[in-house]
C-alpha cells in the first residue's frame, strides 16, 4: 500500500483534540474497512428514543484510542514498561476492536449471517488488514486474542475496566443526554497501575470505580435496554429475517448488491472468504434504511408493515415482567393478529414475540476489577468497598418481555 506518512489531529466533542499517533494508525483509519464505521451508528435504533444518539462506531473507535494513549502515558509514568512496539499494537488493537460490526450494530449477527459475532468478524478484518499491511498488525492481533505473555495489555482492550467501556459509557451519555452515564474516564485512567502482570486501580480510586459500575448499570436500564429501543431492535431483526425468508423462497426484493448477497446466501464463520469479507465491508446502515424504503411498498404484508413501523416509529407495544410470559398469553396475542389481518400463525409471529433481557453491572466470577492497597495487597473492588452497592450490582437481574401490536 502507498504510505501517506501524514499525521493529523482530530477534534472530538468529548476529549478535544485527538492526535493520530503513527503513520500505521493513520493508514488504518484511512482504509475503506475503517471508514465504513462512519456509516454505522454506535447505538443501533436508540435514536428512536434519544434523538441525539446519532454518533457512530467511527467516533467511538477514535475515542477509545485516545483513552488508550492516556493509559500508556499514565502507566509509563508509574514505571510500567511498555515498549514502542507494544504501544503501537495497543493503539491498533483498540482502534480495530469494533471493526466487525454490521449495520445497526448487533442486528446482523442474528439475522443475515448465521450467528457470527462481531468480535469474530473483527478478527477476520484484522487478519486481512495484516495481510495487506505486510504483517505490521501481528503484535496487535496477538494482544487482541490474549495470546501475548503480558496479560495486562489485553486487559486494557478487553476487561471490566477497559478503554472500550470507558469511552462508550461517557460518549453514549453525552449523545443521549443521559447524565447518569457521565463517568470521569480520565480520572479512572489516572488511577491505573500494574501489579503481577495484572491491571489494578489504586485504592484512592475506589469511589470512581463505584461510580463507573453504578453508571454502567443505570445506562443499561435507561439506555441500552430501554424498552422502546428493545422493541425497535427486535423489529429490525424480524424484518431482516422476513426479507431473507422471502428471498430464499424465490421472491425478488430490491436491495443493494451487498445486502442481496447476504439475503440469498447462508453465511457462517467458516464461509467467510476474503471475497465475502469484502462484500460484508460494503454493508452499512444506509443499505438497511434504503431497503426499508422500498420494502414498505412490498406486496408481502409482513415485510411492508415491519418496514413502515421502523421508518415512521409506529412500534409494537412492549410489556416487561419479572416472570416469564406464559405460552397461553403469547398464543392469545398471535390469534388476535391472525384474525385482524388474515395472517397465518407463522406470519403473525413476526408481530407477537417474547424474550428476556438481563443486566449485570459487575461480575465477581470473572476478570474482576482489583484495587491495590498502599501495603501492596490486591483485593476485589466489591470486597474493598465500604458500601454494599457493588456486591449488590454483581447480581444478575433478568426481566421478561412480550411485544404485540397496539390496538387501533
Amino acid at each position: 500500500m502507498k504510505s501517506k506518512n501524514k499525521l493529523k489531529i482530530v477534534n472530538d466533542p468529548i476529549y478535544g483534540f485527538i492526535t493520530i499517533p503513527s503513520p500505521l494508525v493513520f493508514e488504518l483509519i484511512e482504509h475503506p474497512y475503517f471508514q465504513r464505521l462512519r456509516r454505522i451508528t454506535q447505538m443501533g435504533m436508540s435514536y428512536l428514543v434519544y434523538p441525539g444518539a446519532q454518533h457512530t462506531r467511527f467516533h467511538h473507535a477514535l475515542g477509545a484510542m485516545f483513552l488508550m494513549q492516556r493509559a500508556v502515558q499514565v502507566l509509563r509514568s508509574k514505571k510500567v514498561e511498555i515498549n514502542d512496539a507494544e504501544e503501537e499494537a495497543l493503539y491498533v488493537a483498540i482502534l480495530l476492536h469494533d471493526i466487525g460490526h454490521g449495520p445497526f450494530s448487533h442486528a446482523m449477527e442474528h439475522s443475515i449471517v448465521s450467528n457470527v459475532s462481531h468480535e469474530e468478524i473483527s478478527l477476520l478484518f484484522m487478519n486481512e488488514l495484516n495481510r495487506q499491511f505486510s504483517g505490521k498488525l501481528d503484535l496487535a492481533i496477538t494482544i487482541f486474542k490474549n495470546e501475548y505473555p503480558r496479560k495486562f495489555l489485553h486487559q486494557l482492550i478487553s476487561s471490566q475496566l477497559d478503554m472500550d467501556r470507558l469511552d462508550y459509557l461517557r460518549r453514549d451519555s453525552f449523545y443521549t443526554g443521559v447524565s447518569e452515564g457521565n463517568v470521569n474516564s480520565q480520572r479512572l485512567i489516572t488511577m491505573l497501575n500494574v501489579k503481577d502482570d495484572s491491571l489494578v486501580v489504586e485504592e484512592k480510586g475506589i469511589y470512581s470505580v463505584e461510580k463507573f459500575i453504578i453508571a454502567r448499570r443505570l445506562m443499561y436500564w435507561q439506555v441500552y435496554l430501554h424498552k422502546t429501543s428493545l422493541v425497535a431492535e427486535q423489529l429490525l431483526l424480524h424484518l431482516l429475517k422476513r426479507a431473507k425468508e422471502l428471498v430464499q423462497s424465490g421472491h425478488d426484493l430490491p436491495a443493494s448488491k451487498a445486502l442481496s448477497f447476504f439475503m440469498k446466501e447462508s453465511v457462517s464463520l467458516e464461509d467467510f472468504s476474503t471475497e465475502i469479507l469484502g462484500t460484508f465491508s460494503q454493508l452499512d446502515d444506509y443499505d438497511i434504511i434504503s431497503a426499508m424504503k422500498s420494502w414498505k411498498d412490498s406486496e408481502d404484508f409482513v415485510l411492508s408493515e415491519l418496514s413502515d413501523m421502523l421508518l415512521y416509529r409506529k412500534l409494537l407495544r412492549i410489556k416487561l415482567k419479572k416472570r416469564p410470559i406464559s405460552k397461553a398469553k403469547v398464543e392469545e396475542k398471535i390469534e388476535a393478529v391472525m384474525k385482524q389481518h388474515n395472517l397465518s400463525a407463522h406470519e403473525a409471529s413476526y408481530f407477537v414475540f417474547q424474550g428476556s433481557i438481563s443486566n449485570q453491572a459487575y461480575r465477581m466470577d470473572k476478570d474482576t476489577i482489583n484495587l491495590i492497597r498502599k501495603n501492596g495487597r490486591v483485593v476485589d473492588v466489591a470486597k474493598a468497598s465500604d458500601q454494599l452497592n457493588i456486591e449488590a450490582l454483581s447480581k444478575r437481574v433478568v426481566k421478561y418481555y412480550i411485544c404485540y401490536p397496539k390496538k387501533d
